[in-house]
């Protein structure tokens, strides 16, 4: 295969794997902004509605101790395809409406994402090592456009459809689909003996800052997609005009993510951005919380761009700190799994902590502290030193289904 050849197969790997990407968030984004509508129809407590902002991120931490088995059996890319169309189940299962369509949906969707949410970082390593920190923060910024787009039209979409919220929430079902479909001619099942596993990360005491970093920005990250609509139809504001708030700040998260993934990449180590973005984030949150009615645009577009930057900070750990593509995949699930699991307690404690004292004072100082516990953790997590998993050459995690694509590679990208 020539190298324009090769080039033009890494172009569309590439544009696969953000389509994916996009569809990983609107699952979970599309929530918040409807949270109201779905309390008035269903009759959900608040206490139902802080599990309902619980369950997935406690599946996303299930599906990720599914993903090495799933690995060894069927190899990375077709798990891709597997996490896909886990995703898109659950998504139109939540358009059958009722309490046990929303909260099933719900759990399957997430254990789809968070199938896709592990291979993401391991395939970076693997097909663009090179580049591995321009790919993880253009993945990582087409994330967070999904995640805008859900937070945005969620409420004007339930409102074009006629449907209530089960119609608002199964739409998103049609754009996951496609992705799946884009993703089919790189799901090429292969077998492999060595897929990563986590027993030497779980004695690696780096592995556990990392871990510990990306389960508290992701426990921030979904305090804010469950709650941040309510909290500022609290402070007054219609659900529209609370929905499109949070459509801004999820919306400047792409750019947030990008450019720190990128800009901490090439840094000799990552702690001075690990204080600086979630003390932009406390800062930016507590301005749109409690500030003035005037800062409140520029505090979500900051508190946006911090909260992306957060996210984009965890997955660039993950890539650094891993020596190779083997040692991403189990870091990669370790973190994640373990991490979001972790992360559950944030929204569940957030919406509890609100429903006891019937404020937003107690809940924002919860935020804080864990935005300052992230940022301990991260001076740990941020040395630049590297992680292993112990297993074999790469060549022996899969089967490359790509393989005269990383023939043509030059060396220094292996």
């Amino acid at each position: 295969m020539s190298a324009e050849r090769a080039t033009a197969n890494r172009f569309l790997l590439g544009l696969a794997l953000m389509l994916v990407a996009f569809n990983l968030r609107p699952a979970l984004s599309t929530v918040g902004p409807l949270l109201a509508t779905i309390r008035d129809g269903t009759g959900l407590g608040a206490g139902g509605a802080a599990i309902l902002t619980t369950l997935p991120v406690l599946c996303l931490g299930i599906a990720c101790a599914l993903a090495a088995p799933l690995i060894r059996r069927i190899g990375p890319d077709l798990a891709v395809l597997a996490g896909s169309t886990i995703l898109v189940a659950g998504l139109a299962l939540r358009g059958l409406g009722g309490l046990v369509p929303l909260f099933a949906g719900t759990a399957l969707a997430a254990i789809g994402i968070g199938l896709d949410n592990v291979l993401l970082p391991a395939l970076v390593k693997r097909y663009f090592a090179a580049s591995g920190g321009l790919m993880t923060g253009l993945y990582t910024m087409t994330l967070c456009l999904g995640a805008a787009a859900g937070a945005g039209a969620a409420v004007p979409v339930e409102h074009a459809l006629g449907g209530g919220w089960p119609s608002a929430l199964a739409i998103w079902s049609l754009p996951a689909l496609a992705a799946a479909f884009v993703w089919i001619p790189f799901a090429r099942r292969t077998t492999s003996t060595a897929a990563p596993s986590a027993g030497r990360l779980l004695r690696d005491p780096l592995a556990w800052w990392v871990t510990g970093f990306m389960g508290l920005q992701s426990s921030l990250a979904y305090i804010l997609f469950g709650w941040l609509p309510l909290l500022l139809q609290g402070r007054g504001l219609t659900p529209l005009d609370a929905g499109l708030y949070a459509s801004l700040t999820t919306l400047v998260q792409a750019p947030g993510a990008l450019l720190t993934a990128m800009l901490a990449a090439r840094a000799r180590d990552q702690r001075a951005w690990i204080v600086a973005i979630p003390g932009l984030t406390v800062v930016a949150f507590l301005v749109l919380a409690f500030g003035a009615e005037s800062l409140r645009i520029p505090a979500a577009g900051a508190l946006g761009f911090g909260i992306g930057g957060c996210f984009g900070l965890g997955l660039t750990l993950i890539v650094l700190r891993a020596a190779d593509a083997a040692s991403a995949a189990g870091l990669s699930a370790m973190a994640q799994g373990i991490g979001y699991t972790g992360a559950c307690l944030g929204p569940l404690v957030f919406g509890l902590a609100h429903e006891a004292t019937g404020g937003w004072g107690v809940p924002g100082a919860l935020f804080v502290a864990i935005a300052v516990a992230a940022i301990l953790i991260g001076q740990a997590a941020g040395r630049d030193r590297k992680v292993c998993a112990g297993e074999p050459p790469a060549r022996n995690i899969a089967a490359q289904p790509l393989t005269s694509l990383q023939a043509a590679k030059p060396a220094s990208g292996s």
